[in-house]
């Protein structure tokens, strides 16, 4: 049993089953035991691996995606460039040494990570030791009246979920509590029905029939309400890749993984990674609702082709030995087909209002 096992089993002892969201919050939060405080889950020798770390070029083209956009705003200086939950900061450091031919865009910028894990900070602060960065744990945390660059790749399908669940009479929240048969985790029902969240009552999902299953993110929606707040002040972009579906539909999208291979969402807690699918159109919704200009989603493969990858891909082929060319080319297939990360994986993009559509959109 594991040290957050037992403060989780005395907690539903105590105070009753857990929401879905507050058990994934502990499993990947809590200070002491949660999943990401303690370890660096990526690479081969982690659970999982993201796509800066599959190819040198995704952070490039995002770097190069940041200076396009920094141009139609008039080059201001200074200016917040930003990363949401960047990893290993590899997706930083690909980025800044792809726009290190334009000086003036690396003196303006500000550069800022929002990160909470003490391991992968440690990461970042080695990869990044040859530039001036900021860390902080939220974007409430950064200031400055100024111009907002901000990327955030696979960010938001981390943050906790809440999950409902259709019954004969209505809709009822999903739980984690104790089975009393075997002692561990197991999926509940409240005992009464609850109203559905505005965002997806006003869907067709209100209307699915007994038994299905959807999920909202409370931390996502505000988010984004935050960023776009930000965004109508002083101008901007900010670019989101993750996974997940266009219009909010139904589904248990709840997965974990180890290994690099998927396991049961309720074992092993703070041990196993736990994420869940995005939903664009609710993101849409509360951007649009703040004034922001909404680009997307549009499928990561559509994005990067329009962004170059194929070209640049194949431009550093050129001078490296035969075993990172083939890195480099299944890297590349890896993120744009739609067999891999081509179409699960979107790209979307908040812009201020009045101001040009980014590349790739």
């Amino acid at each position: 049993m594991t040290g957050l096992e037992t403060e989780l089993r005395a907690r539903m002892k105590s105070e009753g089953p857990l929401t879905v969201a507050q058990y994934m919050a502990a499993a990947l939060g809590h200070p002491e035991f949660g999943y990401y405080m303690k370890r660096d889950p990526l690479g081969r020798a982690g659970d999982f691996i993201t796509a800066p770390e599959i190819t040198q070029v995704f952070g490039e083209l995002l770097g190069l995606w940041c200076l396009d956009y920094w141009r139609c705003l008039g080059s201001p200086d200074p200016f917040l460039l930003v990363e949401m939950g960047p990893g290993r900061g590899t997706l930083m450091a690909d980025a800044l040494r792809a726009v290190s031919m334009n000086p003036d865009f690396l003196a303006a910028a500000r550069v800022h990570l929002v990160e909470n894990s003490p391991v992968l900070r440690a990461h970042q602060e080695e990869v990044l030791h040859d530039h001036e960065v900021v860390w902080v744990e939220s974007l409430d945390r950064i200031f400055g009246e100024v111009p907002l660059l901000l990327m955030a790749n696979e960010f938001l399908d981390a943050l906790p979920v809440h999950q409902f669940q259709r019954a004969a009479d209505g809709w009822r929240e999903r739980l984690v509590g104790l089975d009393s048969e075997t002692g561990g985790f197991r999926f509940l029902l409240t005992e009464g029905t609850v109203s559905l969240p505005e965002t997806l009552a006003a869907t067709e999902v209100a209307d699915a029939p007994p038994g299905s299953i959807t999920e909202i993110c409370p931390g996502g929606l505000t988010f984004l309400s935050d960023l776009s707040a930000r965004l109508g002040c002083y101008g901007g972009a900010a670019l989101v890749v993750d996974y997940g579906y266009a219009r909010s539909a139904i589904g248990d999208t709840l997965q974990a993984v180890r290994g690099h291979c998927p396991c049961a969402v309720l074992e092993a807690p703070g041990y196993t990674d736990i994420t869940a699918h995005v939903d664009f159109a609710a993101l849409t919704t509360t951007a649009l609702d703040s004034g922001i200009h909404v680009h997307g989603p549009l499928s990561q493969g559509a994005f990067l082709r329009s962004l170059g990858i194929e070209a640049r891909t194949v431009q550093l082929t050129e001078s490296v030995p035969e075993k990172e060319r083939w890195l480099l080319k299944s890297g590349c297939q890896r993120l744009i087909s739609e067999e891999e990360m081509g179409t699960l994986f979107k790209a979307f993009a908040l812009t201020g209002s009045s101001q040009p559509v980014p590349a790739g959109f």
